[in-house]
């Protein structure tokens, strides 16, 4: 008899047979009572009897032993090298070797403290002498600087004259229809022999007086740093960086589009100051270009060799694209 006679060979109807389902006794209606009843009211299990005993392991923290006097060392350790470090850092010796590698950072703040208003001055080059009259209304800011001679008299926007001065200020002033300045003496209307628009005769930027700035100067404060004008030993601010003024949304709307003069100071650090609007433009444009032009640097006017404060003047075109 040989080896493959004595392997029984499979029945295919075997395997087939597996997976048919089994008939069960009885009728198929006979089955669903018994699964709906079983649903319903299902037959009552006997109790669950625990045939098995939690087993005793040892504790995890009993490895490492607790002992109170441990925490102690620990405190009185992180104590002590706390103080060895304090006391480390305030023998003169380390403060001494500090001092010489230690870096002070001192930010020059100067340029973005508010500052008073200057005593105020101004004139547009007339060969006349400033004329008397009356001072415009104080504010805290200016747009549009006094004149006794309006050289532009067909605006584009008329915006009411002011000098940046307290409202309760006590200064001279007269009852008289035009402006100028309340010291002058009577004569006929000028604006005065200084620059940068407003009434003076040796001033500048705006005010009316003979010192600098938009306010007004009687003759008697105390001088401050001198302002130069561009021309023989002084030379010219350039600009080193600008920025782009943005355009105003309600500009932008209405479609304006034109210039404006700004007259301004260029200080020994290159830095401009007293910024006024010359020849506003409105619709939120006069404030984008103030806006632009303080963030703008330059290399400041030079005379005799030394950085000086320099007035000058810009002209910012707003075009929309």
């Amino acid at each position: 008899m040989s080896k493959e006679d004595s392997v029984p060979v499979p029945n295919p109807d075997d395997h087939l047979g597996r997976l048919l389902i089994e008939p069960g006794n009885g009728a198929w209606f006979s089955s669903l009572y018994l699964s709906l009843k079983e649903q319903i009211s299902p037959p009552q299990l006997p109790p669950l009897e625990l045939t098995s005993k939690p087993v005793q392991v040892q504790d995890m923290w009993g490895l490492y032993g607790y002992n109170k006097r441990a925490g102690l060392w620990s405190l009185v350790l992180h104590v002590s090298a706390i103080a060895l470090a304090f006391a480390l850092a305030t023998t003169p010796v380390v403060q001494t070797v500090l001092q010489k590698t230690a870096i002070l950072v001192a930010p020059d703040i100067a340029a973005y403290v508010s500052k008073a208003p200057r005593p105020g001055g101004g004139g547009d080059g007339s060969p006349l002498p400033a004329s008397r009259g009356r001072l415009p209304r104080f504010a805290s800011r200016q747009f549009t600087p006094p004149a006794a001679v309006v050289n532009n008299p067909d605006p584009k926007l008329i915006m009411e004259p002011t000098l940046v001065l307290p409202l309760d200020a006590n200064v001279p002033n007269v009852d008289m229809a035009q402006y100028g300045d309340p010291l002058a003496p009577v004569g006929p209307s000028s604006n005065g022999q200084g620059a940068g628009g407003g009434i003076g005769n040796k001033g500048c930027c705006g005010g009316v007086g003979d010192g600098v700035g938009p306010g007004y100067s009687t003759g008697t404060e105390r001088p401050g740093p001198p302002v130069y004008q561009a021309g023989g030993s002084v030379t010219r601010p350039v600009v080193i960086y600008q920025v782009e003024p943005d355009y105003s949304d309600e500009a932008r709307r209405a479609k304006v589009e034109g210039v404006v003069t700004i007259y301004f100071e260029v200080n020994e650090r290159g830095l401009p100051q007293n910024l006024r609007i010359f020849r506003p433009l409105g619709m939120g444009l006069d404030e984008k270009a103030i806006e632009a032009v303080l963030k703008w640097r330059f290399r400041p006017g030079f005379k005799d060799g030394k950085p000086v404060t320099v007035t000058s003047q810009i002209v910012i075109t707003f075009r929309l694209l």
